[in-house]
């Protein structure tokens, strides 16, 4: 459990902060101020980011498909986590938490914070966005530059950092579902060559779903030191603190057909049980410049994360009316209750080197690099199984919850330790700029993977080199069109091969894509248009075998089985249309299959020859517009969200459903008011499909959401 003197660095912070702010007040105010206006929606089109190559480039010269959804954008859409961002990354649909379908592959861990590994959201957590200044995506595989992963893509939350510019912000939230919460963000100068940021948020609501609510506290606080003309370190804090009852959410029970059976409140879950995460990250960024062409970038991460969860899993239903077959028709549904204890202790590093090379007339981008991850892991884990353990059925029709005490199980304790893990990676990247019109890129990346079993002393280790190349052609300053071949891969996991080791190693799963697009500004540059057509192929599956039968009989549990291949194409368009109409608009189609399975098992294997992959639509569109009223100084917006009908790990299907959200925004000088309607028709939706017994993941329902935000 946490100590008090963890937080020892973030509460002696603000002291250090307000004491240098007095000394350096009169400084300050001799400092050239230098004030951006202008209309918000100017700040939707990003037009350079590091997500694609790890250096600054234009994201028209990127040759592969990649998003930034800028602060802005997560301003006006009241964005407060990152499934409120879903609908504006084409591509991306919700699976469940904050995992998601990426080009059709089930992503949870391909999440990077400034470029490091280092989630402290893992574990059934969702991302707040308090401390993040934009969103990066990048699409298709990413192991040439960021090691091991599915091939869909990954996510970057680029975190605020401290700034000279002296900014105060306070932030009150009120809304539907006793939502309340405010939050206070100050930057500024401490002296000539040291700036600072302080934040301070928090946030409770309850849940439409029953039994559940959740309460978000974030503190955050950092210095940047300029250590000379040519170097620059940034320190951060941040302190996270989750309480969620009754969160451990799963699904609503549909029939095949996806209607929801009972309302979209209902939750296995009881009032006392919880989900509650503490995680304390510290970060330091370095960056070196040793000449005008030649620079280091390197950056540290410590995460502490804790979690403690206790929930009741529905398990089976009760053959309640004798008829021999239990089934949903019996109303009844046996749970079991799990308690667990998880705790990470994660160090990331990651260094880059860059260097411009000019050789006649080509240009080389030289970058070398080298990371790091280390995760060392406790894990306790009990649970009470069914009416044996003292635990109540429950009635999905007539909830019968309270009947039922945690404190009275009998909970069998199943010894388990953790799983400590080592990630090391070396990769070398060269963009060559041949003329104004042609780009290459390519890229090398060599992987070591270690995973050591605490509980049985099992190790396994596992490595991979995965290349990429892409060529870029410019006929105009304003157009590019590119071609991109990339591979992943993803190491199975300590656990995956100690169940076959007898019968040999499991080989880690890979991807390949090949994607071809197009990108071009409209409009003098106000408008950004992106095209992609891509194919990814996914091999050696790691899947359960389909002729294990579990009994000791020496038939491996899981084999590497076939293969997958997604295909699909992408479109998006950011910026403004006029000078009062602004927009953010993508479409994707996929289709996601199995083209190597196993003939004759059934879907609910999700590996059957044919089969179509669960949770990865065929459609979806994503549209945000906005209009400024520049006559009374605010502005109304309209945003739809379309998602096609889906496949559930069960087989059942998840209907297809479109939503529409608002909002309004009114200034007046430092007071700013917005306010959002999500699901504007209270449209009653599924968003995923999971399991038979669990059901289909709701959406919210229509939730109106205020926020004043006050700037001094």
């Amino acid at each position: 459990m946490y100590k008090r003197n963890k937080l020892a660095v973030c509460l002696s912070l603000p002291s250090l902060i307000v004491s240098g702010h007095l000394a350096a007040q009169q400084l300050t105010d001799d400092i050239e101020k230098i004030e951006v206006t202008g209309r918000a929606q100017q700040f939707y089109l990003e037009t350079e980011s590091k997500i694609g190559t790890k250096t600054n480039m234009s994201l028209l010269e990127l040759p592969q498909s990649a998003q930034v959804l800028t602060e802005q954008l997560i301003i006006d859409q009241a964005a407060r986590n990152i499934t409120d961002l879903y609908r504006s990354i084409a591509g991306v649909s919700e699976f469940s938490y904050s995992g998601v379908t990426f080009r059709g592959f089930r992503d949870d861990a391909n999440v990077f914070y400034d470029g490091v590994r280092g989630d402290p959201y893992s574990g059934f957590g969702v991302p707040q966005l308090f401390n993040v200044t934009r969103v990066e995506v990048l699409k298709g595989p990413a192991s040439a530059l960021y090691g091991g992963g599915e091939p869909g893509g990954m996510i970057n939350y680029v975190t605020k950092s401290p700034s000279f510019n002296e900014k105060r912000e306070l932030k009150l939230t009120l809304g539907d579902y006793a939502t309340r919460g405010a939050s206070l963000d100050m930057t500024g100068a401490l002296t000539e060559d040291t700036a600072y940021r302080l934040g301070g948020f928090y946030e409770q609501e309850d849940s439409f779903r029953n039994n559940a609510d959740a309460k978000n506290t974030e503190i955050v606080g950092g210095l940047t030191f300029n250590l000379g003309d040519a170097t620059t370190l940034t320190t951060t804090v941040d302190w996270i603190k989750q309480n969620l009852g009754g969160n451990r959410l799963r699904g609503v029970p549909v029939d095949d057909n996806g209607n929801f059976l009972v309302p979209p409140s209902y939750n296995a879950n009881e009032k006392g049980d919880y989900q509650n995460m503490e995680a304390l990250v510290l970060q330091a960024k370095l960056n070196h410049y040793f000449t005008d062409d030649f620079y280091v970038d390197s950056t540290l991460r410590y995460l502490d994360n804790e979690r403690n969860q206790g929930y009741h899993e529905s398990r089976s239903w009760v053959d309640v009316n004798g008829d021999g077959v239990a089934n949903i028709d019996d109303q009844t549904i046996r749970r079991e209750y799990r308690k667990q204890y998880r705790a990470n202790k994660e160090l990331s590093l990651t260094t880059d080197f860059g260097y411009l090379l000019n050789n006649g007339n080509i240009e080389h981008q030289l970058l070398f690099g080298t990371d790091m991850h280390t995760v060392d892991t406790e894990y306790d884990y009990s649970f009470a199984r069914y009416e044996a353990a003292g635990i109540k059925n429950l009635n999905i029709f007539t909830l019968n919850y309270g009947l039922t005490d945690p404190s009275t199980y009998d909970l069998v304790d199943q010894e388990r330790d953790g799983v400590d893990s080592d990630r090391f990676g070396i990769y070398l990247q060269d963009v060559i700029k041949f003329n104004e019109k042609w780009t290459l890129i390519a890229g090398l990346r060599y992987d070591h993977f270690k995973e050591y079993n605490q509980e049985t002393g099992y190790s396994y280790s596992d490595h991979d080199v995965t290349p990429r190349a892409a060529l870029t052609y410019q006929p105009k300053d304003d157009l590019s069109v590119y071609i991109n071949y990339s591979e992943s891969f993803n190491p199975t996991s300590a656990n995956d091969q100690e169940d076959v080791i007898s019968d040999g190693s499991l080989q880690p799963e890979k991807g390949k894509q090949t994607e071809i697009g197009m990108k071009n500004f409209w409009l003098d540059g106000k408008i950004m248009n992106t095209f992609a057509i891509y194919r990814i192929n996914k091999e050696n599956v790691v899947m359960a075998n389909p002729n294990d039968t579990g009994t000791g009989d020496g038939i491996p549990a899981l084999l590497n089985i076939g293969e997958v291949e997604s295909n699909g194409f992408e479109t998006t368009m950011v910026g403004d249309i006029t000078d009062n109409w602004t927009i953010t608009a993508n479409y994707a189609y996929n289709d996601t299959r199995v083209i190597q399975g196993v003939t004759g098992v059934n879907i609910t294997n999700t590996f059957g020859e044919g089969t179509k992959f669960a949770n990865a639509p065929r459609h979806q569109i994503g549209l945000w517009n906005r209009f400024e009223l520049e006559s009374i100084d605010s502005s109304i917006a309209f945003g739809l969200n379309y998602v096609s009908e889906q496949l559930s790990l069960a087989g059942q299907k998840v209907k297809p459903f479109t939503v529409f959200d608002m909002s309004w925004t009114s200034r007046w000088d430092e007071l700013l008011l917005s306010i959002n309607v999500d699901n504007l028709f209270d449209k009653e939706y599924a968003v995923s499909g999971f399991s038979e017994r669990n059901g289909h993941f709701p959406g919210s329902p229509r939730k109106v959401i205020a926020q004043l935000t006050y700037q001094f």
